[in-house]
């Protein structure tokens, strides 16, 4: 009997968020990795271990940090970043990842989601709609190609994005 088989090149840990899409790393130009140097208020990530500038991140790259996902909205130094979105303060000591997506816009075709723990999940799909697949078990796929995993009306945890 034949089956289809997915097989993967990237994934991505997801943070579930109302606001922003999960980012389209198979266009990523560079990706930055470091851990934040010193406390800051909520909308600041500091960093002085890190040339942000040199290291070519922009106004609109994404931020992960634990727990929350943002944008960068503007670079104050080469050591800090203001960010937008909602989320909680940037720790001193809490790790941080910036994609920085290629500057031509690259589309998002969206991604696959593994979901590790069961629950409920809400998306947002490329074509727009926004639907909650409820009762997903441990271990499933979500059968659409997906934008964004809204943190509104997701209960299951260890989602993660595939491309």
């Amino acid at each position: 009997m034949a089956y289809q088989r997915l097989q993967v090149g990237r994934a991505l840990p997801i943070v579930p968020c109302d606001d922003f899409e999960i980012p389209q790393i198979a266009s990523v130009q560079n990706v930055v990795n470091g851990v934040a140097t010193a406390p800051n208020n909520n909308n600041v990530l500091r960093d002085t271990t890190k040339d942000f500038v040199a290291l070519g991140v922009q106004v609109g790259d994404t931020v992960i940090t634990e727990g929350n996902q943002r944008t960068v909205g503007s670079l104050v130094g080469t050591d800090s970043l203001i960010l937008t979105g909602t989320g909680s303060s940037v720790s001193a000591g809490e790790s941080y990842v910036i994609y920085n997506v290629d500057a031509q816009g690259a589309k998002n075709n969206g991604c696959t989601l593994y979901i590790g723990l069961a629950g409920n999940v809400t998306v947002e799909t490329v074509g727009g709609d926004i639907v909650t697949f409820t009762g997903m078990p441990t271990g499933s796929f979500v059968p659409v190609h997906v934008l964004k995993v809204k943190a509104s009306g997701t209960t299951a945890q260890s989602i993660l994005a595939l491309w």
